[in-house]
């Protein structure tokens, strides 16, 4: 008799899964047995279901195809919940099959009962549930359809004997595989943009993840226009490398540069990007939006003219339109701005002269060093993405993801399983914090069981440095952020990883070249410091407020030798350097 579940099985093989994340369950035992007999899909097993969903995330974010990630009824899919979140929030095609309680036991208060459909429906675009086997494989193919086509989360809520019942069947359907379309905007509203162009005298581009794949287009049009290039977080990995026009990040993460160049623009052409921060907009300058999805043209800043299209697309009919007699005033003050901005940032990358702690500013640096051409970086949410985002860098071939739109902790590690599943011959990096490493440690058990050559640095500041920084910032004592930590890399020997501290600068080189070369898995414990500030690119009257206000109080409050550490970390090291 071929199941439900074996119908399941069959349709993700035909679309070219290979591996489903998870974390099995009595719900799923239908579906799970049914992955072993087939023999061509592999069960990818973790210690914990949120893991399973970021795995799955990174996976897609990587191969750009369909990832699939599955949880048993109550308690094992809802902790699905928060990877599934980031994937959607990602825009990266996930399948999540959800196991639910017996289709008869529903609305009874039955044990593990929930309501996966409420439950996943903001952190999806498509959910449903199946009720009987005929609802299959229909179902399964319009969720699969969706995930693929809008580039997010579909979930298929199943009850588990509805795996072991007998497939309707049905007309086998082509395989369900991304597509791909020309989408570029009217003659008429193309014409609007290039007068608007034309007509600008300084002319500056933003770019975000949606400039993928149109690298040479990008760097037509800023040729055309002589405008400076600043990326969003998410544009990094496609924008900076070999671009002579790149002035580096904008934001809170970001350059004074990147945030200069926009400033001092007339016209403004956003590229594929999402860019949430409002202050970091142009306050007089003309706006160009061009995004694929319509919806979010003008959401975080007003427009003169916004355009529905592929960026790649919607270069490629722009270009012949523009003038191309720009001065390259703006563009030489603005890569001359970025340089002096990237030097000083360079300065504060080094060995210290051996002085404790490390500054995470060169384990960045280093470990962009002594990677591969070809490796995938995935930084954990908070200070790792700071240094991750102003000193990896890119080169085209290798790539950076991470929860940049979700901001969940946590992430580094689980998404770096589901990158070297997809990938087994490539160098993953996960640059983890203390406090994501601590949050889901057990997923160093799945790195050793599954043999995934996955290379942690972890940066150990013994506290959730970020939230400090937030808190400084708006004039609080720091509180409740003090991390208790063991010896990392002790931990990692225990499973049977490789594993060693660092807490001399001295010695950091040589760790990672170890760790780098080690075959299999393999953690880093580095010591950083704990009091490194991470300035965004323009300081508000407020933040300056805030910090003078964290000083008093922290005075008042006994803590004073907090500012000594501040001061020697950040100011005296600039004076005596």
């Amino acid at each position: 008799m071929t199941t439900v579940a074996d119908t399941i099985v069959d349709i993700l093989h035909d679309a070219g899964v290979e591996r489903v994340y998870g974390l099995p369950g009595d719900s799923l035992n239908g579906f799970t047995d049914a992955i072993r007999r087939n023999g061509h899909v592999a069960w990818s097993h973790v210690r914990h279901e949120e893991a399973a969903a970021f795995a799955a995330s990174a996976d897609a974010a990587l191969t750009g195809d369909l990832a699939v990630c599955a949880g048993s009824c109550g308690p094992g899919n809802l902790h699905l919940i928060n990877g599934l979140y980031d994937a959607n929030r990602s825009r990266v095609p996930v399948l999540a099959i959800a196991a639910h309680i017996p289709s008869a036991e529903i609305g009874s208060g039955y044990f593990q009962e929930t309501h996966p459909q409420e439950l996943f429906r903001e952190s999806s675009v498509y959910c449903e549930m199946v009720s009987v086997p005929e609802q299959l494989p229909r179902v399964l193919e319009i969720a699969m359809r969706a995930a693929v086509e809008k580039q997010g989360v579909a979930v298929v809520v199943i009850p588990g004997e509805i795996f072991l019942k007998e497939s309707a069947g049905r007309r086998k359907s082509a395989p369900i595989l991304p597509t791909r379309s020309v989408v570029r905007p009217a003659d008429e509203d193309l014409a609007r943009a290039a007068d608007i162009l034309n007509s600008a005298k300084k002319v500056t581009i933003l770019g975000g993840a949606g400039t993928q794949g149109a690298h040479a287009q990008l760097l037509a049009a800023a040729a055309a226009l002589q405008a400076p290039i600043v990326h969003a977080l998410r544009g990094k990995e496609f924008i900076e490398y070999d671009n002579p026009y790149d002035v580096g990040m904008t934001g809170l993460l970001g350059f004074s540069s990147g945030y200069r160049a926009i400033e001092d623009c007339d016209a403004l052409l956003m590229l594929g990007t999402d860019f949430p921060y409002q202050q970091f907009f142009p306050s007089k300058a003309k706006i160009i939006q061009v995004d694929i999805r319509g919806e979010q043209l003008g959401k975080r800043t007003p427009l003169d003219l916004g355009l529905v299209g592929d960026v790649g697309d919607t270069l490629d009919a722009l270009l012949p339109l523009l003038a191309g007699d720009k001065s390259g005033k703006h563009l030489e003050t603005s890569v001359k701005h970025y340089r002096k901005a990237r030097k000083e940032l360079d300065s504060l990358a080094d060995n210290d002269h051996g002085r404790t702690p490390i500054h995470p500013q060169y384990v960045a640096r280093l470990v962009s060093e002594l990677a591969t051409r070809d490796a995938v970086f995935i930084p954990d949410v908070g200070s790792p993405v700071v240094w991750a985002a102003r000193y990896l860098e890119m080169n085209g071939q290798r790539r950076l993801i991470g929860s940049f739109s979700h901001g969940t902790m946590a992430n580094a590690v689980p998404q770096a399983i589901g990158a070297q599943s997809a990938f087994p011959d490539r160098q993953v990096v996960a640059l983890a914090g203390d406090g994501g490493l601590a949050m889901l440690l057990g997923e160093l058990l799945t790195l050793r069981q599954s043999k995934l050559p996955v290379k942690i640095v972890v940066f150990n500041n013994s506290s959730l440095n970020f939230v400090e920084v937030e808190m400084k910032a708006a004039g609080f004592v720091n509180y409740g952020t003090d991390l208790e930590n063991p010896n990392f890399a002790d931990v990692a020997k225990a499973v049977g990883i490789h594993g060693q501290r660092v807490e001399n600068p001295n010695d950091l080189e040589g760790a990672l070249r170890e760790a780098f070369a080690h075959d299999g898995p393999a953690l880093i414990d580095v010591v950083t410091a704990r009091q490194e500030l991470s300035i965004p690119p323009t300081i508000s009257a407020e933040q300056v407020k805030g910090f003078t206000l964290y000083a008093l109080r922290t005075v008042l409050s006994g803590r004073g030798d907090e500012l000594v550490d501040l001061a020697d970390t950040n100011l005296l090291r600039r004076i005596f350097d």
